[in-house]
Formats: C-alpha cells, structure tokens, sequence
C-alpha cells in the first residue's frame, strides 16, 4: 500500500476544487432512526468510555479481515466499479487514521485498527483478495467530498455522516453505523456535565461536519470555533483555547479510549441520530450497489457484530451488541 497525505492547502494548489466545502455540509440525519438497541447501545457505551482505555484485540482483528472470502470473478466482472478496481490492482482508499475506534494507525506494525478500518480491508479484500492492495489518501471533513468528485478515491470510509445536503455532491452506500453527538471535556472539569452546561462556554467543533448546526440547535448560546481536524480540536480544549469539543459520540469514545484520564464525556449524547455511510462518486451507482453487497453479506456472515465487539464493545465496556442500521435505509 502508499499513502497521500494532502492538507487543505495542498488539495487547492493541485486544483482538487475544495468549493464544495463547508457550505454543503449541513445537519439532515438520515428519515430511519436506529434501533433501541442501538440507541442504548450510544449511550451505555458513552459512559463507559469516560474510564475506559483498553486496546483493541490485534489478533482477533486481523483474524477476523482474513476471513473475508474473496469474491469470485463472475461478481466482479458483472460490476464495471469493482471490475476497474480489480484491472488497475488497487483501491484507492479515502480515510483517516486518527480515531481509536474507527481507524487508528498502529506504529508498531504500521497497520490500522478500528471499525471503519475493518470494513474498508474487508471490502478490498473482497475486491483484490489481498487487504493491503491500496493507496491511502488521508482525509480531513473539509476535503471528503473533494476527492471523490475529483476522481482522486474509489471511495471514502471517515465516520461519514449521511446528510441530504451531502447525497447532492456525492453518493452513499450504507449506513453502517449510527451515531449521536457528545461533548468532551479534560478529565478535572466539574462545570459542564450535559449539554445544557455548554450555554457560554467555548466549543470546539470540526468545520465541514454536522457538529455546527448541532451545537447551534442544542446549545445556541455557546460560542463555537471551528477547527479542521480532531487533534486540533483537541489541542485546544488541552490549551484552554476552548471549554468542550462536540463530535460524534464514538468519535468521543475513541479519544478516551486512546487517553486514559486524560479527557471525560460530559453527559448522554444528544442530538438527532445520525446514520455514518460509505462515500462514492455522484450518481455511481455500480459502487453504492457493490458496496451494499458486500455490507449485506459482512452483515449475514456475522462479521458486523464480530468486528463491532472488537472494535467498540469490547473497549468501551458494551454489553449487548447492537443491530446494525437497515442498508439503503
């Protein structure tokens, strides 16, 4: 595999065309709600996570990717995406590798852990028969819509949340998981304990994501700045810049998993239940179909809650393992 690693600056001097932007980043959740098990699921594992800190199970993972069955040459000639993919030797992966829970590189053995990563390996797998047959782009939420329209990625796996504002740039396949918000705070504040405390106090949120209009709706008295990535939200809730920083719930969880006693989460997560999906290009609908295919499989061969207990029950102290979100929903 190889990597990219493009920062803002540098999409706009390839001219990668970063005018979709935040503009087209709005709050619309998905019409179908998750499940109650889901639901419980968000919040039981957000309170566990603000003392956990346990690292996911390497070997359970990777024996977990290796038994994705490889898809035979009728399906993947029958589907021109998957069928290019396959000529050209490669996928070409639109990601992170930040996130304890979604996708985290590991120094050690320089390979990447976590849900989203689960999913995307086993998918070019699927494809290629071998999971490291890619080329990596890293993202930020500024630039996901970017490389897709500009044909840089196969696809973007980044805890992307489906949105109606967003399925009018790109496509989704999916969902695959669903999600709330909530606020994080270092681990020795006392005063914000919901979001209710949020009410004049500083908030960090990622720019180009849903956390804005979410913050704005459940906390419109809170002054929030808007940073590029999670380490530089992070950063300042540590400097004191900000008060608390709002994403996605599971997002939350990875950043106590990944430093215990560091930071706590401040309460039940909040907000309207959010589906995360698979990105592709506009109107691509060899891809969202292929995708789909292969979620629903991942799902009927039991890996969905396999890869689920490894990369959040386990770490985050989840008893009851969810049902995932209905494909196409």
């Amino acid at each position: 595999m190889s990597s990219k690693n493009y920062s803002r600056r540098q999409f706009l001097s390839l001219g990668l065309g970063l005018a979709g932007g935040a503009a087209l980043f709005g709050l619309a959740g998905c019409q179908e709600g998750p499940s109650d098990a889901v639901a419980t699921s968000a919040a039981a594992s957000t309170a566990a996570a603000s003392s956990a800190g346990v690292d996911i199970d390497k070997d359970a993972f990777n024996e977990l990717i290796a038994s994705v069955e490889p898809a035979g040459d009728d399906v993947i000639s029958a589907n021109p995406w998957a069928k290019g993919i396959k000529d050209a030797g490669t996928f070409r992966l639109g990601a992170t590798r930040t996130s304890a829970i979604f996708s985290q590189l590991d120094e050690q053995d320089g390979k990447v852990y976590g849900f989203d990563a689960g999913l995307y390996l086993g998918l070019i797998r699927y494809i290629l028969g071998d999971e490291t047959k890619y080329d990596y782009t890293q993202l930020t939420s500024d630039t996901r819509e970017s490389v897709l329209q500009n044909d840089t990625v196969d696809a973007v796996f980044a805890s992307y949340t489906i949105t109606d504002k967003r399925k009018q740039v790109v496509s989704f396949s999916g969902p695959y998981m669903t999600t709330q918000y909530a606020a994080l705070v270092l681990a020795d504040n006392t005063d914000i304990n919901s979001v209710d405390d949020l009410a004049g106090k500083k908030v960090a949120v990622q720019s180009g994501s849903t956390g804005p209009d979410v913050v704005a709706q459940y906390a419109p008295q809170a002054e929030v700045q808007e940073f590029s990535k999670d380490d530089e939200c992070r950063a300042a809730l540590e400097q004191g810049r900000v008060d608390a920083y709002v994403v996605d719930n599971t997002l939350q969880m990875g950043n106590v998993v990944k430093n215990p006693g560091k930071y706590r989460i401040a309460g039940d997560p909040f907000g309207p239940e959010e589906h995360l999906g698979i990105g592709v290009k506009l109107d691509n609908t060899e891809a969202v179909d292929f995708i789909n295919d292969f979620l629903k499989k991942f799902e009927d061969d039991g890996n969905w809650k396999k890869l689920y207990k490894i990369a959040v029950a386990d770490r985050c102290g989840v008893e009851t393992i969810p049902e995932p979100p209905a494909i196409g929903a």
